[in-house]
């Protein structure tokens, strides 16, 4: 549908139209999550008693067996069997009836020191400042000026539902809940130049593990009225809304016996829910070395400031490395056309203000510290905590 807002019926820079776009949420009980948790409870307990560990962690999980497996040089001394199971249990997998047990869980460890050839390329000999980056590649952040978060609203939605599941699961407000779940939000938009204005979800899918007992009659009725309705705000929802809850009728078997799960298969969760842009990589069990992890968080830092300044209602940012060279080689904005000055001069901006060099990110953002098991669910951007650095925007040089 498109309006003009001309009086002539002719089409200029302030036409809206209409569109829906749609963003999905994963659980902390999704097999691949579990994996995203597992690489990062393995960071973190190196970067506990070794912040320059050099860690690419990656876990696989199926019916009754974690894997991890990867390159990792560190002086700290790593129980992967407590490590592993704390995480699964954290996570709500304690019982053989839920399909995993973490007590009885296979761990499997097949861990490699990193290679020497990628060492002295990139950090043997060097300061902290001009650490060269651990891979090439191209990475992006985002930010937008509709929601609080400064995030998409599909994609706050989508996560808040997936929040909203855990709390009622572990508090047993919704006891026959179990950890695996997924959501999905479909937001109608109008667009206006390069404005979005969120008008109302248009759908929303949850789908989640239960236990034998319950109904589906119970469960839709349930996660209505304790989940969506404490999840979406009100002004969203409306008579035409469509919910499909739990909608192939039966959802008993789940975790790693429902699907096998990998590190790195949720990164557009991770990120923005589809908008903007993503290089591909993952982050989940990376040191800030790789800056599939580190420039992406920058990359977020960068937009988010730039929209907090009120110098754009939507940004978005890329940067792209060469393994073993500290700067960047090139880094782009869009504004979609709402800036409040040119591309080219918020660009300028971005080079006056910020310093995009991995060693200098790794310090600027206290990315050495053991803060990312709680990054791998609900998101690594749009967090209220203090531990996300990236997340508080910089007072901008203009």
């Amino acid at each position: 549908r498109q309006v003009s807002t001309q009086s002539t019926g002719s089409f200029h820079s302030t036409m809206s139209s209409t569109f829906l776009f749609t963003s999905e949420c994963v659980s902390e009980g999704h097999p691949d999550k579990i994996c995203d948790q597992v690489s990062d409870a393995v960071l973190d307990a190196c970067l506990k008693e070794d912040p320059a560990s050099k860690v690419a962690c990656e876990t696989a999980t199926k019916t009754g067996m974690i894997m991890v497996l990867g390159e990792i040089t560190t002086k700290a001394h790593l129980d992967y069997q407590t490590i592993i199971r704390r995480v699964v249990k954290r996570i709500g997998f304690d019982d053989s009836s839920k399909g995993f047990d973490y007590k009885t869980c296979n761990v499997l460890v097949a861990i490699e020191q990193q290679s020497p050839d990628i060492a002295q390329g990139v950090h043997v000999g060097r300061d902290d400042d001009n650490l060269g980056a651990g891979d090439q590649g191209h990475m992006f952040g985002y930010a937008t000026n509709e929601t609080e978060e400064l995030m998409p609203l599909t994609h706050v939605l989508a996560t808040r539902l997936c929040e909203r599941l855990s709390v009622v699961r572990n508090d047993k407000t919704l006891a026959w809940l179990r950890p695996d779940a997924k959501t999905q939000v479909t937001v109608e938009y109008e667009k206006t130049g390069g404005h979005l204005k969120p008008k109302r979800v248009h759908t929303v899918v949850i789908s989640t593990q239960h236990d034998e007992t319950v109904t589906n009659e119970e469960i839709r009725a349930q996660l209505l009225e304790k989940v969506i309705k404490h999840s979406i705000p009100a002004q969203y929802l409306d008579a035409n809304t469509v919910y499909h809850l739990n909608p192939s009728g039966r959802f008993v078997i789940g975790g790693p016996q429902g699907d096998a799960g990998v590190t790195g298969r949720k990164i557009i969760i991770d990120t923005y829910g589809g908008w903007g842009a993503h290089g591909g990589g993952a982050f989940s069990g990376k040191d800030p070395s790789k800056v599939d992890r580190s420039a992406a968080y920058a990359a977020r830092w960068v937009a988010k400031s730039l929209v907090a300044a009120g110098l754009a209602e939507r940004a978005l940012v890329q940067v792209s490395y060469s393994i073993g060279v500290a700067k960047p080689l090139s880094v782009f904005v869009d504004s979609y056309g709402t800036g409040k000055v040119s591309d080219e001069k918020l660009l300028e901006i971005i080079h006056k203000n910020f310093d995009l060099r991995p060693g200098v990110l790794r310090r600027d953002l206290k990315l050495a510290r053991p803060i990312y098991e709680k990054t791998a669910y609900f998101g690594h951007f749009g967090r209220n905590d203090p531990d996300f650095t990236w997340e508080q925007p910089k007072t901008l040089t203009v």
